[in-house]
């Protein structure tokens, strides 16, 4: 407020609150409201509360919405009455990079996900038992000391030796050669709009295999294959992607090339932003 930029972008509706300060100030702003937080398990009622005041605000002052999926276009325009632009996340692509865990390349199946309830990952869990008969299973995530997911994934790494937990991995090097060799990655996220991990994973030819939900169906398309977020459907899905060639691989890749370019998202974040700075004449953006 005290600089006055020209344009303001604004990531999530939990900023939502300071818009009607920027428009006083003569700010244009540009929010990406990000997913539809309400809906995520994770927060509390307070919280949940928080976030859905925060989205009120972004629709009453925000000059232009920004939605990372085309499905989140959608709520928004049936809740809130808004409409906006499509950008979604990008992905970075990685030359071959060899496997530094002790699993063999394509005869394991991966999880990355932050350990909530909401990303399939007690459901994934207990499926792991029954593909582990067959193959090894990696899960990268954590979650705090002591909730029950946690607990969970310690004693099927501690009861199953083709179990690794792997906790949360900050070397990108290694996730992202987890991901290139892995012979199935389940990705069992359920809400929110375009997923970075999703993206990230099509990006280094990943065999996916997601919980069937809108937001996944678009991202993915015709490059996966789809479960229920059930132990039974998903050991079922998995088994049977990891003994298939069906193509799904290289439909994701090349998907990702031509929609989910870092270089892409720019491009449009640009021009969104571009578009405000016009009305403003030159001066601080």
């Amino acid at each position: 407020m005290v600089r006055k930029p020209d344009v303001a972008l604004v990531m999530n509706v939990a900023n939502g609150f300071w818009l009607p300060l920027l428009r006083l100030r003569g700010i244009r702003t540009v929010v990406n409201v990000d997913g539809i937080e309400w809906h995520r398990d994770k927060w509390s009622r307070l919280g949940k509360a928080v976030f859905k005041l925060g989205a009120w605000f972004t629709a009453k002052f925000a000059d232009t919405l920004i939605f990372d999926a085309e499905e989140i276009g959608r709520y928004w325009r049936a809740h809130f009455g808004r409409d906006g632009v499509f950008i979604p996340y990008g992905a970075d692509p990685w030359d071959q990079l060899p496997l530094s865990d002790e699993v063999e390349p394509g005869q394991y199946v991966l999880l990355v996900a932050r350990f909530v309830p909401e990303n399939t990952v007690p459901q994934f869990i207990d499926a792991a038992e029954v593909i582990a008969r067959d193959f090894d299973v990696v899960l990268v995530g954590s979650a705090p000391e002591g909730t029950e997911i946690a607990d969970k994934a310690r004693r099927a790494d501690q009861a199953n030796r083709r179990i690794h937990w792997l906790g949360h991995v900050s070397d990108d090097r290694r996730l992202f050669a987890l991901w290139q060799h892995a012979g199935v990655y389940f990705h069992g996220h359920s809400v929110g709009g375009t997923n970075p991990a999703l993206v990230q994973a099509m990006t280094l030819g990943a065999k996916i295999v997601a919980r069937d939900t809108v937001y996944n169906r678009e991202v993915l398309g015709d490059g996966g294959t789809y479960c229920q977020p059930d132990p039974r459907s998903i050991a079922a899905a998995v088994l049977s992607a990891m003994g298939s060639d069906d193509g799904s691989r290289h439909r994701a890749f090349q998907r990702a090339r031509e929609h989910y370019s870092w270089e892409l998202v720019c491009q449009k974040y640009e021009h969104a932003l571009s578009a405000h700075d016009g009305q403003q004449g030159a001066g601080n953006a």
